[in-house]
């Protein structure tokens, strides 16, 4: 891509990352209102949370300053990069089972999310190539595949947890099973696809069936492996979270809900940020993998 359209990108990017800072500025900023007297901190914060508080009034400056945007409402982009330097400050803390960092909740989803990503990789495109390879295989899987694939994955938790009894486990298989579908197919379409002229050199030369499908099959089919395996990946990131706000005790999905919890809506916005930052990594990780076996730059 030309340096000068990369430049020119990064500065329209920039440009419109603070065009909606300054939107979101405005819609948040408010005119300081009087402070509610005669009541304590906790008093005034569960008298707000109740509706029940002075007309206009807010807690008291030392709570306010503690409590931020659990009784102000949504949070202005300074609240938010308070609490997100307060996160950033202290990403491995470990104060107990409600009170950990967000690289230590960051890193139990990766390893879910690995863990259930690998075992679907190692059924998808094995499989994928019985099936791509065979006509009467594909006829036999096809009606299963295209019953399983349109079940949300969030579907299958009860189901988990009911049979494997592990909550993490149970989102490991979630993941699987949600990992499963875009590889598989798009396996299955590169293998079918390949150009019979191919085939037929290797068949004139004798070549083994394996070596058939590791030298000539394989590399023809890599774009749409990899493009299915980038799938996959996008859609395993976002499962997790959903996954984890069900079943609890560690991760980032986990880690959101409890912010909310605690009605810290930066937290959740900060949680909401890193999301988007990881999947963006895993994509563009991805992303240099197709280029890797693309034959068109």
């Amino acid at each position: 891509m030309n340096v000068s359209l990369r430049y020119r990108a990064a500065l329209c990017s920039a440009a419109l990352l603070l065009l909606l800072v300054l939107v979101w500025q405005a819609a948040t900023w408010s005119p300081p209102a009087p402070v509610a007297k005669g009541l304590s901190a906790e008093d005034a914060e569960y008298a707000a949370l109740m509706g029940k508080g002075p007309a206009g009034a807010v807690i008291a400056p030392d709570s306010a300053a503690s409590q931020g945007d659990k009784v102000n409402g949504f949070p202005t982009p300074a609240q938010f990069a308070h609490a997100a330097a307060e996160q950033l400050s202290h990403p491995f803390r470990d104060n107990g089972p409600n009170d950990k960092g967000f690289a230590i909740q960051l890193g139990y989803s990766l390893a879910r999310v690995a863990a259930g990503y690998l075992l679907a990789l190692a059924v998808a495109v094995p499989l994928g190539f019985v099936i791509g390879m065979s006509r009467l295989a594909f006829l036999t899987f096809n009606p299963f595949i295209q019953v399983l694939k349109p079940i949300s994955p969030l579907a299958w938790m009860p189901i988990a947890l009911y049979t494997i009894k592990s909550s993490s486990s149970s989102a490991i298989f979630v993941i699987f099973i949600c990992s499963i579908w875009p590889m598989l197919i798009n396996t299955v379409f590169g293998v079918a696809n390949v150009r019979r002229d191919w085939l037929n050199v290797a068949r004139t030369l004798e070549v083994p069936p394996l070596r058939r499908a590791l030298e000539v099959i394989l590399p023809a089919a890599a774009p749409t492996i990899v493009t299915g395996m980038r799938i996959s990946m996008g859609i395993a990131w976002l499962v997790i979270v959903a996954a984890e706000m069900l079943v609890g005790g560690t991760g980032i999905g986990y880690f959101l809900w409890n912010e909310w919890n605690n009605l810290s809506l930066s937290n959740v916005l900060f949680s909401v940020m890193l999301i988007g930052l990881v999947g963006m990594a895993l994509d563009l990780l991805f992303a240099q993998l197709q280029k890797k076996v693309s034959y068109v730059d």
